[in-house]
């Protein structure tokens, strides 16, 4: 690949967290200073955390395993995601990039505006933002972690079986849910091969 581009794909763990978490708290003291109590904007996080886990299924079963024709649309697929399936255990490919992630915060806060009010729409963001942080750590801790409990034991069984045995089920990372909506689940008894 491009070394212009390498760049682009690698990222530290943390940093995501330590840039998004203060955006997060700015959103929700938005909602606040525009009158909403703190259970107001309690309800907004959640609403914004599922939210997100339904664009985190979206973006990675649709875009990030998009069928690529052209050389162009290889190296973008590449970028996004196919590094991070080539070398899953590469510990600076599995998160997000922050740029990345900041050109996509322009369209999600349009697509939360469709149905938030204005004094809403930050909080509901901002709980998105923060399902978003939750998304990459634990993709982070699921690749790198050994956790002897569930519900961590179980994601990191169902991930690591989109990985290296059926990577065209299993999209969502922190949550299963979307998988059981739109039939996407892998079978248990694929599932239980992979242990």
């Amino acid at each position: 690949m491009n070394g212009s581009f390498q760049f682009l794909t690698r990222t530290k763990w943390w940093a995501v967290p330590l840039i998004w978490l203060p955006v997060v708290c700015w959103c929700l003291n938005t909602s606040i200073q525009m009158g909403h109590t703190v259970p107001e904007v309690a309800l907004m996080v959640v609403a914004g955390i599922f939210i997100w886990t339904l664009v985190e299924y979206v973006l990675h079963r649709y875009l990030f395993h998009i069928d690529t024709k052209s050389y162009w649309t290889n190296t973008a697929h590449y970028l996004l995601h196919g590094c991070h399936h080539k070398h899953p255990m590469d510990g600076l490919r599995l998160v997000f990039p922050p740029t990345a992630a900041a050109i996509l915060c322009y369209p999600f806060w349009n697509f939360v505006k469709l149905f938030t009010t204005t004094t809403t729409t930050p909080g509901v963001f901002g709980g998105g933002l923060l399902g978003y942080v939750i998304y990459d750590c634990t993709h982070y801790y699921l690749h790198h972690a050994q956790p002897s409990s569930d519900p961590a034991k179980y994601l990191k069984k169902y991930h690591l079986n989109h990985h290296f045995r059926i990577q065209n089920k299993g999209f969502g990372i922190t949550s299963t849910l979307w998988d059981h909506v739109f039939g996407t689940l892998p079978s248990t008894k694929t599932a239980d091969k992979s242990s």
